[in-house]
């Protein structure tokens, strides 16, 4: 009998890129020592525009750099519009603590830049969270078919970006050190559609 061949489409892209450089001291100066406040599982800034700070500027092209990147290798956009950041935002979670299971509404694509994590231990979930009528028994094994959640090793001077409807969450942390992410939003300005296909629209005007 001939053996079924697996085609994948419509994949949910998830982008890695490591900073491959050294934190400044001004950089984990400002985001070790920001002002906090509680969140679901742990603990957030107050300051929720964190990369318009002069001492994260070279972070924040960095960031910005990576997501046009991103949005032009899935896309391929005919004219590429300007990207945004929306808000951005520190994350404490130190040992016991989480981060709750959620997505990014009012963002098209969203990151988590790692300042300090522990690639042994910290991780990163994602969930495609759909109706399923009938589910088989359980996997003999997962794949990326069958799964219903996906895991990435963390670690410091990592950056995830993912469509921010893509829900997410991070387990409790075992290790004795205080796990700090920037998180981000993007929007974009310029044109999308297409003027004869009666699609344009021009956002940011």
């Amino acid at each position: 009998m001939n053996r079924v061949n697996l085609h994948n489409i419509f994949p949910t892209t998830v982008g890695i890129v490591d900073l491959d450089r050294p934190f400044t001291k001004k950089e984990l100066d400002v985001c070790t020592n920001m002002e906090k406040r509680p969140n679901e599982g742990n603990e957030t800034s107050t300051n929720y525009r964190v990369l318009e700070l002069k001492e994260l500027k070279k972070l924040k092209e960095f960031i910005l750099a990576s997501v046009s990147d991103y949005f032009d290798k899935i896309y391929c956009p005919t004219v590429k519009p300007e990207i945004c950041i929306t808000q951005s935002w520190l994350n404490y979670t130190s040992k016991g603590q989480f981060h709750h299971k959620h997505a990014h509404p009012n963002s098209f694509i969203s990151g988590v830049f790692y300042i300090n994590a522990d690639i042994k231990q910290d991780r990163i979930y994602f969930y495609r969270e759909i109706y399923r009528q009938l589910k088989p028994s359980e996997p003999r094994e997962w794949n990326i078919y069958n799964s219903d959640s996906w895991w990435f090793e963390t670690g410091t001077g990592k950056l995830m970006l993912f469509p921010s409807s893509l829900t997410h969450m991070v387990p409790r942390v075992e290790h004795d050190d205080t796990r700090i992410s920037l998180s981000f939003n993007t929007i974009f300005k310029g044109q999308f559609g297409d003027t004869n296909s009666l699609t344009e629209l021009i956002l940011g005007e």
